[in-house]
């Protein structure tokens, strides 16, 4: 279940903190998703302390996201001219991924800097994207965020603008989906009008999730064939998730493709061992057989960094583990 209430993000920032120390080797991605928790709970000056351990501990994995976010935070409650100091340096030193420049961009553009979020989103899209070169979700992303922009300040298309254009598959175009016009409407007394603004801005909110998930995948758990024969042997009670192998690696990629088509960013893939369940469970002083374990145990392995980023390219091996190319696997048509 999702945190609802600041009380709740509080909790599960505790949650977080206590696995942290409990997997020392993955403090990193922890103490990034509990302050992101902290965030959400309105604690941003706890927020802050964390980006702050982690920038003056030992080398962080990804100190240019880590310094993105704090920006995004401390502007949030009032210290606008630290974090655009944070901004400028990040872009200064043009880094090599995309999570960093649209943190930076976004951070920007949710305070009317639309100028400047404009420059980051094309100085990042020069920088990183070749067209030649298969498109990240990621890359997609700093793209569409950047098209979003570009039609706030009314500029012309550019080749940035189309490819963004030519990679977006949802219902609503990416032009009027990103219509300024189109806020007008929700002030509309027409019933067809408003209920069409609605569908338009659920489609929307697909892009805004990457506030709430990055960098943390939403994610599906696998288990390789062998871990689930050892799995239902020893708890029984969960064959009903499970009911076939193959019937699980179908809903695995049936769910993917289900939350890539609501808008759903940043979506992965954990492996799951019975070994490192049974542990998680221990620690949660609830019984492996418990169903409402497994979604908890997702999350978990997804906040230590353990999962697999989906769909992979086509010609890349398929997540299954099989010996095939993804698009003749699980990527395939008929999957």
């Amino acid at each position: 279940m999702r945190p609802d209430t600041p009380a709740d993000h509080t909790t599960e920032a505790e949650r977080l903190l206590r696995t942290a120390g409990q997997y020392p080797e993955d403090r990193e991605p922890l103490l990034l998703r509990a302050a992101a928790h902290l965030e959400l709970a309105g604690d941003r000056a706890r927020a802050t302390a964390l980006y702050d351990d982690l920038l003056s501990g030992s080398e962080p994995a990804e100190p240019f996201l880590i310094r993105a976010l704090k920006a995004a935070n401390l502007w949030e409650y009032g210290h606008e001219a630290e974090a655009r100091a944070i901004i400028t340096g990040v872009r200064a030193a043009r880094p090599a991924e995309p999570a960093p420049w649209e943190i930076a961009a976004e951070t920007l553009e949710a305070h009317d800097e639309l100028e400047d979020a404009e420059a980051t989103f094309t100085e990042a899209a020069r920088l990183l994207v070749d067209p030649a070169q298969e498109i990240t979700y990621a890359l997609q992303s700093l793209l569409t965020g950047r098209h979003r922009v570009r039609r706030l300040l009314a500029l012309p298309h550019d080749e940035h603008d189309t490819l963004a254009d030519r990679l977006h598959t949802a219902a609503v175009p990416l032009d009027e989906l990103h219509d300024p016009k189109r806020l007008w409407a929700l002030g509309s007394s027409d019933p067809a009008e408003l209920q069409a603004e609605i569908t338009r801005l659920r489609t929307e909110l697909g892009s805004y999730r990457t506030a709430l998930s990055r960098p943390f995948p939403v994610a599906v758990l696998h288990w390789p064939e062998a871990e689930l024969d050892e799995l239902l042997a020893a708890y029984p009670e969960l064959e009903a998730e499970y009911p076939t192998y193959r019937a699980h690696l179908t809903d695995i990629e049936a769910s993917l493709r289900e939350l890539a088509q609501s808008g759903t960013p940043n979506l992965g893939i954990v492996p799951a061992t019975v070994p490192s369940y049974e542990a998680f469970a221990a620690s949660e002083s609830t019984s492996p057989a418990t169903p409402a374990l497994l979604p908890q145990y997702t999350t978990t392995l997804a906040a230590r960094g353990l999962a697999t980023p989906w769909p992979p390219p086509r010609t890349s091996p398929c997540w299954c583990g099989s010996k095939e190319t993804y698009g003749d696997c699980h990527g395939g048509t008929k999957s």
